[in-house]
């Protein structure tokens, strides 16, 4: 079977690597290589969307990153037990007509035992930003 190291149970350097990991990937803004870290029957809970699998993981991130132009990302660990990570982070980007916004937000995984994210479940909020006052590039 197939593995997306580090696997649960997690400890806080696992934890904090497998955070680490999705900031990357994510910055990557690449669909295919994110939803690789995705069980193929994920479950997603976007804003107020509900995702379910990993063929809609891939259309869902790639509408994002049409309309979420610059998207940059930063993610923080803040807490985790056996195989549950939350994490909170924030996102800056900009719309078509140059309007920047930063995103805050928190998020709660669930991994399977080979390291695949089984569950999760963001919460996010936006505000309308200055270009000189984005503060992640």
């Amino acid at each position: 079977m197939e593995q997306k190291l580090p696997v649960p149970p997690f400890n806080f350097e696992t934890a904090t690597q497998k955070v680490q990991m999705a900031e990357d990937a994510w910055n990557s803004k690449d669909p295919e290589k994110v939803s690789l870290a995705y069980t193929i029957d994920t479950e997603w809970r976007n804003r107020n969307l509900f995702i379910n699998g990993r063929e809609e993981v891939k259309v869902f991130l790639a509408k994002k990153w049409e309309k979420e132009l610059g998207y940059k990302l930063k993610k923080e660990l803040w807490a985790f037990t056996d195989d549950r990570i939350a994490v909170r982070f924030e996102y800056e980007w900009h719309d078509k007509e140059g309007q920047w916004y930063r995103s805050y937000g928190n998020e709660n995984w669930e991994f399977d035992e080979n390291g695949f994210m089984a569950k999760r479940y963001a919460s996010i909020n936006d505000l309308a930003i200055e270009e000189t006052e984005r503060r992640i590039k």
